[in-house]
Parts: structure tokens; C-alpha cells; sequence
């Protein structure tokens, strides 16, 4: 990943220098596990194809991810002072200029995948499906869901996933659909959504456990946020055992679909196993 740090690092330098720009490179390179390009490498890697292969189409998931990670801080959001263990991009550069790098990061995140290949129809197909997975009927409408969640007094466990599935489950779907229209093997598309629908949920399920039982240290940004904005979360709604049960069955499902596949899992049986054990 060192590689692909130094690749992002670059992935601005054609834009020109204003506060628009500090602010993108600041929240861009805050750190993260990265694990939107991790799943999209390990994923080409699956196939028996190079990781640089996907450098540009990783970016621009990252870019979208980071964007929506400024705007959801927002004070009309989740109104969040710290990310990645610093303060958040409007606590550091203001509001107005965190939406305008937060609506620069999702514009350049196109430019990139226009020329992510070498082959117009697989950038035709990656510039496609990030659109769709990104916006309004992707994580832009789990986002939707997510506040309409904030004002209800109950909340059923499936409209909990429903949630999930859009505002989290889609973006971590977009790598791997990526990869596979880079390596030629979109066949296989439909077990991806499949396998990033559960590890979406997974996911989202140890974010709120981690709310309620991590410190701010280890997490990166502040605990308890999800109680402090009324949000319904799996935690509260099944309680946190049983949401440990449901997200180690999620990627277990994720790993049993994934091994159906004709490619070498070894290197996403390895991002899945961090997945499981991550503490932050």
C-alpha cells in the first residue's frame, strides 16, 4: 500500500493551488485503513493482475469515500469535530470551503475514472458504475435513509439493513465491481454485489459496536456519536451480542460466495480476516 500512499499523494498535483485544494489533500492523505483500494487490489490480485492496474480507479473511490466523510461531519450532518484522529476538514478550514473540497474530491473522482484504463469501455463501465453506486441511488440515498431513520421512535432491523446496504454496502461493493471490469471477468459481477452487500453490513454493524465500546484514541474520532444524534444503530435495536453474531455471519456468507468464484482467494481471504478483527 506504500505504493499506492505515494500514487494519491500526486493524485492533485494538476489541480491548482488554492484553499479548495489544502483542504482536499488534507482529509484525502488524513490516513484510513484504505479499505476501498485494498478490496479493488486484492480483488485484481484474485484474478492474477497487477494492483497498479487499478491505481486510478482506487483513487476515485477514495476520492468519493473522503467526500462524503467531509460532508458527513458537517454540522447539518452528523456535526462531527474529528476524523482519523484530527480535527474534521470544516473544524480545520470552515464550512464553506469543507463542501466546496468535498464537491471538488467527487468531480476529480470522475476525471479519474475516464481514463482509468487504457480501454475506453472499461472506463465507460467504471465511470458508470460509480455514478450509480455513489449517488442517488447509491450511498447518497442510504445517506437519505439514514437521516428519515434519525426521526422515527422505532426502527425495524430491516429497515436498519436497508440503511446499510445503500450508505455503507455500496461503496465497499464499487471495488470489486471495478476490478472485475478491469480484469475481464464481469461475469462474475452478480456475486460481487452479493459479497459487498454482506460485507457492507458486516461493516457498518462493527462501526456501532465500535461507537459504544472503543476509545477515541483507538477509533480516531469521537465515541458515542451515534447516541448523541439519535440514530438507531444495531446496538440498540438487537443489542451488542447478538450484533457481534450478525457481523461475523455477514462475512462469513461474504467469504463462502467469494470461494464459489474461479480466481485464488488468498489475498481477499486476507483483507476479509482484517475486516473481521479490525479495532477501528
Amino acid at each position: 500500500m506504500n505504493d499506492f500512499e505515494e500514487y494519491l499523494s500526486h493524485v492533485l498535483d494538476d489541480v491548482k493551488d488554492s484553499k479548495v485544494k489544502e483542504a482536499m489533500q488534507y482529509s484525502l492523505m488524513a490516513g484510513g485503513k484504505r479499505i476501498r483500494p485494498r478490496l479493488l487490489f486484492a480483488t485484481l490480485k484474485a484474478y492474477g493482475m497487477e494492483e497498479t492496474k487499478g491505481y486510478r480507479a482506487a483513487a476515485a473511490i477514495e476520492m468519493i469515500h473522503t467526500y462524503s466523510l467531509i460532508h458527513d461531519d458537517l454540522p447539518a450532518m452528523d456535526d462531527d469535530t474529528l476524523r482519523r484522529g484530527q480535527p474534521t476538514c470544516h473544524m480545520k478550514f470552515g464550512e464553506a470551503i469543507a463542501i466546496l473540497a468535498g464537491d471538488a474530491l467527487l468531480t476529480h473522482a470522475f476525471l479519474l475514472a475516464t481514463s482509468a484504463t487504457d480501454d475506453a469501455e472499461v472506463n465507460s463501465a467504471i465511470t458508470y458504475v460509480l455514478s450509480d453506486y455513489a449517488g442517488a441511488n447509491g450511498m447518497v440515498l442510504g445517506q437519505m435513509k439514514d437521516l428519515e431513520g434519525e426521526s422515527k421512535a422505532d426502527l425495524t432491523v430491516d429497515e436498519l439493513k436497508d440503511i446499510h446496504f445503500y450508505k455503507t454496502g455500496k461503496l465497499l461493493t464499487l471495488p470489486m465491481l471495478c476490478a472485475s471490469y478491469i480484469a475481464h471477468q464481469q461475469e462474475d459481477n452478480d456475486a460481487w454485489k452479493k459479497i459487498g452487500k454482506e460485507i457492507g453490513l458486516s461493516f457498518q454493524i462493527q462501526d456501532d459496536i465500535l461507537d459504544v465500546t472503543s476509545t477515541v484514541e483507538e477509533l480516531g474520532k469521537n465515541i458515542n456519536s451515534d447516541v448523541d444524534n439519535n440514530k438507531h444503530t444495531y446496538v440498540s435495536v438487537i443489542g451488542i451480542d447478538n450484533a457481534k453474531k450478525e457481523a461475523e455471519m455477514y462475512y462469513e456468507n461474504a467469504k463462502e460466495t467469494m470461494h464459489r468464484l474461479n480466481l485464488n482467494p488468498e489475498a481477499l481471504d486476507e483483507i476479509f480476516t482484517m475486516l473481521v478483527n479490525r479495532k477501528n
